[in-house]
C-alpha cells in the first residue's frame, strides 16, 4: 500500500448514492453492461420487474440519459411518461380516482397519445397524419405547450369524464348541429369505433390516432418508446386504484403491441406484478417481453468493486489497475479481502464477508439489492472514518475495515429501510410491527398472540400480512408453522436472535 493513512483514503472514498435518480451522471461509469442490459437498450425487453431497490430506476436514468445516443444509434426517440424524481405525474389521480377500470384504460391511451404527439411536434414532424393527431389533441384542449405530465394526466382525466358523461346522456353521443361537435365535449376525440354518421362530422378515435401516428413513425423511420417508471409510488396510497390503474395500463400495453414503432417500457416491482398475477388477470400470459433483476453473489461483488475503483485515491494507495481487476472475477475477490476482513463473524461455520453483507442486508426471498448493499458500504464507510478520526487505531495490514465498523453500520441501513420503506409503505401494519420491538427473531402464533394481545384468527392474519409484505419468513417445523425476522429488520426494532 502506497504512504498515504487510510482515513486519507476512507476521506476521498465513495461508493456513490444508494437511489438511481440523485447519481444519473455517474450510472454510466458504475453500470455493467450485461446481456439483460443490451436486450433492454435494443428494445428485446419491454417489462423490466425487480425488487425494491434492485436497479429499475438505475436503468430508466440510464436510457435517458441516453436519449441522444439512441436516437442517434436505433432511431429511438424516448419519451418519459413519468417525473423521474419529486412528485409523481399520477398525483391527482390519487386525489380525485377514476371509478373504473375502463376509465383508467382510455385515460392511459389518451395520455400516452399526448405525449407521442409533443414529442412529433418537438422533433418538427409535420405529415398529413401527424398535423391530423395535432388538430385534434388541441381542438380537445390536450396538447397545450410547456405543462407539466401532471397538468397533461389531469387534462386528459377531465376530457375522459366529460366523454364518458355525455356518453351515458341518452344512451350515446348527440351531436349539436350547429357547432357540429358532441354535446357536452370539448372536442371530437371518442373512444369508440365511430359510426358512418358521427365520421362525417369529424369524430375520430383514440385508435385511428394511434394508428396515424404508427404511419407518422414509420414514414420517418423512428421508434418512439414510452417510458414508465415509479409506479410502486404512483398509486401507493390506495391499493384499489393501484389494482385499477395497474391493470389498465397492461391492457393498454397488450394494445399497442400491434405497433411496430410504439412501444411502452414498464419498470414495476415483482411484488406488484405477483400482487396482480395473484389476484386474476387472464392477460398475463401474454406479457413475454419481459425480463426480471435478479443479484447474485458475483454481480454484487462486481457492483462493489466498480463503485471502489472509481475512487483515483484508493486505486493508487492500493497501486490496483482498473481493467485488470474487473478482467478477472478472481483478482475482484482478492481485491475486495484487502480492504475487508475475511469474516465478520470468526469461526468455520460462518460466512465470509462478502457474505455476511449480503445476509444482513437480503430480504425475506434472499434477494439483496444494490439500494441496500450501497447504502451499507457508504454506513461502514462513514463508521469506520469517524473511528480514526477519534483517534482509533487503524485496521490491521492492508485492510481499510475492521469487523465492529461493518457491525455498527448495519444499524442506519435497517432503520431506514424499516421506516422509509416498510412502514412508509404500509402504515396501517405500523402499530403492530413498532409492538415487536426488543422481541425475539422467530416467533409462532401463539407467541404472537401474547405481544399483540389479541387472539388466535388475528394472531395468524396479521402474521400472514407481515409475511406478504415481507417482514416475516414463514418457516415450517413439525408442520407448525413459525415466522422468521430477516436481519435487514433486526437493529431498527432492537430484536433479540433466538426462538420465541
Amino acid at each position: 500500500m502506497a504512504p498515504v493513512s487510510k482515513e486519507q483514503v476512507l476521506q476521498d472514498t465513495t461508493f456513490g448514492k444508494r437511489v438511481a435518480e440523485e447519481e444519473v451522471d455517474e450510472l454510466g461509469k458504475y453500470f455493467v453492461e450485461t446481456d439483460q442490459w443490451r436486450r433492454i437498450y435494443t428494445g428485446e425487453v419491454d417489462i423490466v420487474y425487480g425488487t425494491k431497490g434492485a436497479g429499475k430506476s438505475a436503468i430508466y436514468a440510464l436510457l435517458n440519459y441516453r436519449e441522444d445516443r439512441l436516437f442517434d444509434e436505433h432511431g429511438v426517440m424516448i419519451v418519459p411518461a413519468e417525473n423521474p424524481r419529486g412528485a409523481t405525474a399520477f398525483g391527482s389521480l390519487t386525489e380525485d380516482p377514476p371509478t373504473s377500470e375502463r376509465e383508467l384504460r382510455e385515460l392511459w391511451k389518451l395520455y400516452l397519445l399526448s405525449l407521442i404527439a409533443d414529442h412529433l411536434r418537438d422533433y418538427g414532424i409535420y405529415n398529413d397524419d401527424a398535423k391530423q393527431i395535432t388538430s385534434a389533441l388541441e381542438d380537445a384542449g390536450l396538447l397545450q405547450k410547456q405543462v407539466t405530465l401532471r397538468a397533461r394526466l389531469r387534462s386528459a382525466l377531465d376530457y375522459v369524464r366529460s366523454l364518458f358523461k355525455a356518453e351515458s346522456l341518452e344512451g350515446g353521443l348527440r351531436i349539436d348541429p350547429v357547432t357540429g361537435t358532441p354535446v357536452g365535449l370539448s372536442g371530437k376525440i371518442i373512444f369508440r369505433e365511430p359510426s358512418a354518421e358521427h365520421r362525417d362530422f369529424g369524430l375520430i378515435s383514440v385508435d385511428d390516432l394511434l394508428e396515424r401516428a404508427e404511419a407518422t413513425l414509420k414514414e420517418n423511420d423512428i421508434n418512439l418508446w414510452l417510458l414508465l417508471d415509479r409506479l410502486d409510488v404512483a398509486f401507493a396510497e390506495t391499493e384499489e386504484l393501484e389494482r385499477n390503474a395497474l391493470r389498465a395500463l397492461f391492457r393498454v400495453y397488450l394494445d399497442l403491441i400491434q405497433y411496430s414503432r410504439i412501444s411502452l417500457k414498464i419498470f414495476l416491482r415483482s411484488d406488484i406484478w405477483q400482487r396482480i398475477r395473484g389476484e386474476g388477470f387472464r392477460e398475463a400470459s401474454h406479457i413475454t417481453k419481459s425480463t426480471t433483476i435478479k443479484w447474485d453473489k458475483t454481480n454484487l461483488l462486481n457492483l462493489v468493486i466498480r463503485r471502489l475503483l472509481h475512487n483515483t485515491t484508493l486505486r493508487e494507495a492500493y497501486n490496483v489497475n482498473f481493467d485488470e481487476v474487473l478482467s478477472d472475477s478472481q483478482r475482484q475477490e482478492e481485491f475486495f479481502y484487502r480492504l475487508f476482513p475475511r469474516q465478520v463473524d470468526v469461526g468455520s461455520r460462518n460466512p465470509d464477508t462478502l457474505g455476511w453483507i449480503i445476509s444482513r442486508t437480503g430480504d425475506p426471498i434472499n434477494q439483496t439489492a444494490p439500494r441496500e448493499l450501497i447504502h451499507f458500504l457508504s454506513s461502514a464507510r462513514e463508521e469506520q472514518l469517524q473511528r480514526l478520526e477519534t483517534g482509533l487505531e487503524e485496521p490491521p495490514e492492508e485492510a481499510l475495515f475492521e469487523r465492529g465498523a461493518l457491525k455498527e453500520a448495519l444499524k442506519p441501513v435497517s432503520r431506514v429501510r424499516f421506516e422509509q420503506t416498510l412502514c412508509a409503505e404500509h402504515p396501517t401494519l405500523e402499530p403492530w410491527l413498532n409492538l415487536l420491538d426488543g422481541q425475539k427473531t422467530e416467533q409462532t402464533v401463539e407467541s404472537l398472540m401474547k405481544v399483540w394481545e389479541v387472539d388466535r384468527t388475528e394472531a395468524s392474519s396479521m402474521a400472514e400480512k407481515l409475511v406478504e409484505i415481507g417482514f416475516f419468513e414463514k418457516r415450517k417445523a413439525k408442520e407448525v408453522p413459525t415466522y422468521w425476522v430477516p436481519f435487514i429488520y433486526r437493529d431498527a426494532l432492537e430484536m433479540v436472535q433466538g426462538a420465541a
